[in-house]
């Protein structure tokens, strides 16, 4: 999506407020990272049907570092280069005021990333929001419920918006800095009033409304029809039918709720960053794969300690994923992994930094914002523009950890088993810090796998390569590289054009692949810059194409090696790739659900899910798995080795997520925040269900819980389990025409293209997945392919 990228960002039906609002956070088509593995012993039945929405509104979802996260990225500026290869720059602005060399206020085709600077954005934002607030009044004189005089001029106040402020975001995510972090704070509020002012429109509701009742609204496409009841449903989730003291309460709680998410992912990357431990006895790093030592001397050189080499130091462990990850899987000091350890889940728990308050206060407005809409908790608010319901999203959890419980049971007894035979004196008494290096060790010992050995295999160009190959496979299109074309943020960043099988552009997208821990967030995602749209097409083009961009967190090369990533990385890439597809790849030109807008948050990881079992797909793993020195395949019994790991410790993972999702939702429909029982207390109480080895009691990821805290998936994180059944379902779509014939792949791929990637969020997911696959989706393929058979045992 953290993944989400994946993000993750972004992702609706872009109605008014919550698009924006949504979009504000980073959105992501998020996409996010995570991978979950679904078990069931029995068949789990559950209804995809849409189900019918109640009385009043809907809501958002996203991503967090603890695992994997969903924002945005971003370009640069317009030349006539750019024009040549895209058709629809961003509408003209013309500044006037002094304000003409904001960059921010320009007419570009790619924002200019490499321009915007702090300075500019408390005078750009303002009189941004100065101009569409003139445009809002004009559209609000003159609006007739006709989509020329409503929907078109509606789309290029929101999208002016959301690109401008979507730049800006991006930018405190990628390049973040306490300039940016002051004047983005300052204008917020000011941002927030717009949105408000617009998604409470009651002549803009009114007109979507004399839409809906007349007589012509039958004959619309599927498309605007969408659109039609998005906006509706949207503007009574934004607070439309509020009034008076009411709705000022309800504003007042949205400025809030935005301000305290921004504090809340701001405090978890700052908690991030404070935490260095600096070794200088290798003796106490022994274990540490030659990769994690060069990065920990990187680290140490960039801190001051100039001198800091792989081979003597010093070194600097950090909480930044490919820091602390390596010493959690192989550092043989014990004492270091759960200093590590407790320092990760404490993260944004304590002193200035302290997140506990803000979440607190977060649940409290979003349940008062929930009762002010006419709904009894925040989940029903969530749930109203996805495909579960709350009855259906918590049978699904149940069923899957039920499944789940007896395979991590014994995934528990052969750690200790192993750990026993190994001599460890930690044995009988495994705590989580003992958990991945044990586990490590027995993946090592079972299939004779070392992911650090695997390395070499997998550098990020060859990776991408076959990535790109793939892609041309299933969706007959080519990637080439487009760097220079566009501005960007980081020299580190590549940009890339999209043509299709007749070598016409279709599409950008940046990809952003290295940590950079102190400006960037941690996680992957993946996010819309512009969308594609006929109402914003320049030129005489018949649409906008649309760009996207990708965010990674994945080791830097470091001396004269490339990129090289663990396999584990390579479907994180893969992940996020698929959420980019979705967005570059629509044919869907109605702007307000082109791409990964309109979709069902709980339908969104579609696309990134189903890409990641490409990775185990033999062709495309041998394309991409090449020695960077020696151009030497991966051998073959390495390969069926992968494979056969490929559903190592799934229950374990499985609960992982399942916590995580259960967590949510409990704290989103049952939580009293005047009751006697803590956010803490509910951790505790549902890791009973979902954990084999309790959370420790000072465990505080909640903390650190960016998805639903600072992102869009409260009460949505069950959205990564809903979604890989329907992703595994398709998959088996291929599979089932026979994943050894070229033109069965072709053809099914086709077939994946025109319906998924292509109808964006102008039909339902149901309609979507029916169109393609022929029937409604079925939960075998995802049981089939964890490969996890019934345990005699009870959970």
């Amino acid at each position: 999506m953290g993944r989400p990228s994946p993000t993750r960002a972004r992702l609706r039906p872009v109605p008014l407020l919550a698009v924006l609002i949504a979009l504000n956070m980073f959105m992501a088509a998020c996409i996010s990272v995570t991978r979950s593995f679904p078990l069931c012993s029995s068949p789990i039945r559950f209804s995809l049907a849409p189900k019918s929405y109640r009385h009043k509104s809907f809501l958002c979802p996203l991503w967090s570092s603890s695992f994997s996260l969903c924002l945005h990225r971003l370009p640069k500026s317009t030349t006539a280069t750019a024009a040549a290869f895209c058709s629809a720059p961003l509408g003209p602005m013309v500044a006037d005021d002094g304000l003409d060399s904001n960059p921010l206020l320009q007419d570009f085709v790619f924002p200019p990333f490499d321009a915007v600077e702090a300075k500019h954005v408390r005078p750009g934002i303002r009189e941004l929001l100065r101009r569409l607030e003139s445009d809002l009044v004009e559209l609000e004189r003159t609006v007739e419920p006709t989509w020329p005089k409503l929907v078109e001029p509606l789309e290029r106040i929101v999208d002016r918006l959301q690109v401008v402020w979507g730049v800006v975001n991006h930018l405190k995510a990628v390049k973040d800095s306490a300039e940016l972090r002051s004047a983005i704070e300052e204008v917020q509020p000011e941002k927030v009033k717009f949105q408000l002012r617009l998604g409470q429109s009651k002549p803009i509701y009114e007109a979507f409304k004399a839409i809906q009742n007349s007589s012509s609204q039958e004959t619309l496409a599927d498309a605007r029809k969408r659109i039609v009841e998005s906006q509706i449903k949207e503007a009574v989730l934004n607070g439309v039918a509020l009034v008076d003291e009411q709705r000022e309460k309800f504003n007042e709680i949205e400025q809030e709720l935005e301000k305290l998410s921004q504090k809340f992912s701001e405090n978890v990357l700052d908690a991030t960053k404070k935490f260095e431990k600096l070794i200088m006895d290798k003796k106490e790093i022994e274990g540490l794969p030659a990769t994690a030592l060069a990065l920990a001397a990187q680290t140490a050189a960039s801190k001051g300690h100039e001198n800091a080499s792989a081979e003597n130091g010093p070194w600097m462990i950090t909480l930044d994923f490919p820091s602390f990850h390596p010493v959690m899987l192989h550092a043989k000091n014990r004492s270091l992994r759960e200093e590590v350890y407790r320092a990760y889940i404490t993260r944004a728990s304590s002193g200035d930094l302290d997140n506990t308050p803000i979440i607190a206060q977060i649940l409290k407005l979003r349940l008062e914002k929930a009762r002010l809409l006419g709904y009894s908790n925040y989940a029903e608010v969530s749930m109203a523009m996805k495909m579960a319901t709350i009855d259906r999203a918590e049978e699904l959890l149940e069923k899957l950890r039920s499944a789940s419980w007896n395979h991590a049971i014994q995934d528990m007894e052969d750690l200790k088993t192993f750990a026993r035979g190994m001599g460890a004196a930690e044995a009988d008494e495994l705590n989580h810090w003992d958990i991945n290096f044990w586990s490590e060790r027995l993946r090592e010992s079972k299939y004779d796998i070392n992911e650090e050995e695997l390395r070499p295999y997998f550098s990020l160009p060859k990776v991408m390569d076959g990535l790109f190959s793939l892609a041309n496979k299933l969706f007959d299109i080519s990637i080439e590289p487009a760097d220079g074309l566009a501005p960007v943020w980081n020299n580190d960043v590549r940009f890339y054009c999209v043509k299709d099988s007749s070598n016409n552009p279709i599409a950008y997208f940046y990809f952003d692949p290295y940590s950079r821990p102190s400006e960037k967030r941690g996680g992957a995602w993946m996010d819309e810059v512009v969308a594609r749209s006929y109402v914003l097409a320049h030129d005489g083009a018949p649409v906008r194409l649309p760009v996207a961009h990708m965010v990674c967190n994945q080791t830097p090369p470091l001396g004269d090696k490339p990129s090289l990533m663990t396999f584990r990385e390579v479907e994180t890439v893969f992940h996020e790739f698929g959420h980019a597809l979705q967005h570059m790849l629509t044919k869907q030109d109605e702007g307000l659900v082109a791409g990964i807008r309109g979709i069902e948050w709980d339908a969104i990881e579609l696309p990134s899910q189903f890409m990641e079992n490409w990775c185990y797909q033999r062709d495309t793993l041998m394309s991409i798995a090449k020695h960077y020195e020696t151009g030497e395949s991966l051998p073959e019994e390495v390969y069926l080795k992968l494979l056969a790991a490929k559903t190592f410790r799934a229950g374990s993972l499985s609960l992982r997520q399942i916590r995580f999702a259960t967590i949510d939702l409990e704290l989103h429909t049952k939580y009293n925040p005047d009751g006697p029982e803590s956010i803490y207390d509910i951790d505790q109480r549902v890791s009973q269900r979902t954990q084999v080895i309790p959370p420790l009691p000072q465990d505080r990821f909640l903390c650190s819980f960016n998805h639903i805290f600072a992102g869009g998936y409260a009460a949505g994180y069950y959205s990564y389990k809903w979604a890989e059944v329907l992703s595994a379902d398709a998959f088996s779509a291929f599979e089932d025409a026979g994943l050894d014939s070229d033109e069965a792949i072709r053809e099914t791929g086709h077939r994946f293209r025109e319906t998924i990637l292509a109808f964006g969020g102008g039909k339902s997911p149901l309609e979507v997945f029916v169109a393609f696959r022929g029937r409604e989706p079925s939960p075998e393929p995802l049981l089939r392919h964890n490969g996890l058979l019934p345990i005699a045992a009870s959970a």
